[in-house]
C-alpha cells in the first residue's frame, strides 16, 4: 500500500511493534527440546492478547499461527510435533493483522551452538537485509533493493532463490510490488514517500533450486543445503526506509 495519511502509517507501526515483540518473545524461547508446536502457540497467545490475527491464517487458510522452517526448509514450514535440536537452525516467519493493517518479519536463529558455516550463513542474510533497506529510499527503484541484496550475498559465497520474493503490503498481507533478491530487469518502481513493502532476503549455501514438501506448503532446498531468511517490514520515508518490525 501506499500510505495517505498519518492514522494509516501509525496504525502500520502498531502491527509492526506487534510482529517485532513477537519475534522476540519466539526468539527467547528457541532452545533444543522445544517443538515447533510450542513456539507457534507462543505466537498465538501474543496475537490473541493483543487483540490480533494470523496474517497467514486469515489470508490462506495456513494450518499454524506463524511459519516455522528448519535448517534446508526456506519458508512456509508447519509448525507440528517436531522438536528443535541443537546444532539446527530455525526460521520464524511472523505475520500479522492488528486493526485492520498487516506486517511481517522474518529471522533465523540458532539452536544452541551451530557449525561456523550455519552462523556465517545467518550473518550473510542479516547483512544481505540491511544493504536493501540501505537501498530503500525515495528516487531508487526496486531494482537497486535487488542489487544491493545479491551483491552482498554473492560476496559471501551464498545464492538468492530468484522463485522467492518480498511484497507489497499493509491492507493485505501480500499486495504489489515484487520485491525480488536480485536486480530483474522488470523491477523499474520508483520508490515514492508512503510506500509500504517486505524486504526478505532468503538465501541458501547451495543450488538455488527449489522443492516442495508433502505438507503442501514447506518450500525448502532441492539439493539439502542449508537456508536462511531475514526479513522486515519497510515504509520509504523522506531520507529514507524506516523499518517497521525493528526488534529493540
Amino acid at each position: 500500500m501506499s500510505i495517505d495519511a498519518p492514522e494509516q502509517l501509525e496504525g502500520l507501526r502498531r502491527a509492526g511493534r506487534l510482529v517485532a515483540e513477537t519475534l522476540a518473545r519466539l526468539e527467547r524461547a528457541v532452545a533444543p527440546g522445544v517443538t515447533t508446536a510450542q513456539l507457534d502457540a507462543l505466537a498465538a497467545e501474543s496475537f490473541a492478547a493483543a487483540g490480533a490475527h494470523s496474517g497467514p491464517i486469515i489470508t490462506y487458510g495456513y494450518p499454524g499461527s506463524i511459519c516455522i522452517s528448519l535448517d534446508d526448509e526456506i519458508v512456509h514450514g508447519v509448525p507440528g510435533p517436531r522438536a528443535l535440536r541443537e546444532g539446527q537452525l530455525v526460521t520464524l516467519d511472523v505475520a500479522a493483522e492488528l486493526g485492520g493493517y498487516h506486517a511481517d518479519a522474518a529471522i533465523t536463529a540458532a539452536v544452541g551452538e551451530v557449525s561456523p558455516q550455519a552462523c556465517n550463513l545467518v550473518d550473510a542474510a542479516e547483512l544481505a537485509l540491511a544493504a536493501g533497506i540501505g537501498a530503500a529510499r525515495p528516487g531508487a527503484t526496486l531494482r537497486d533493493i535487488g542489487g544491493a541484496i545479491e551483491r552482498t550475498v554473492t560476496a559471501h559465497g551464498y545464492t538468492v532463490f530468484p522463485a522467492l520474493t518480498g511484497h507489497g503490503i499493509g491492507r493485505a498481507m501480500h499486495e504489489e510490488p515484487t520485491v525480488y533478491n536480485w536486480p530483474a530487469r522488470s523491477a523499474t518502481l520508483p520508490l515514492e514517500v508512503g510506500l509500504v513493502f517486505t524486504i526478505e532476503p532468503m538465501i541458501g549455501a547451495g543450488s538455488p533450486a527449489l522443492r516442495e514438501l508433502d505438507d503442501g506448503w514447506t518450500i525448502a532446498t532441492a539439493d539439502g543445503s542449508l537456508s536462511a531468511h531475514a526479513e522486515h517490514t519497510v515504509v520509504i520515508g523522506p531520507r529514507g526506509a524506516e523499518v517497521l518490525t525493528a526488534r529493540s
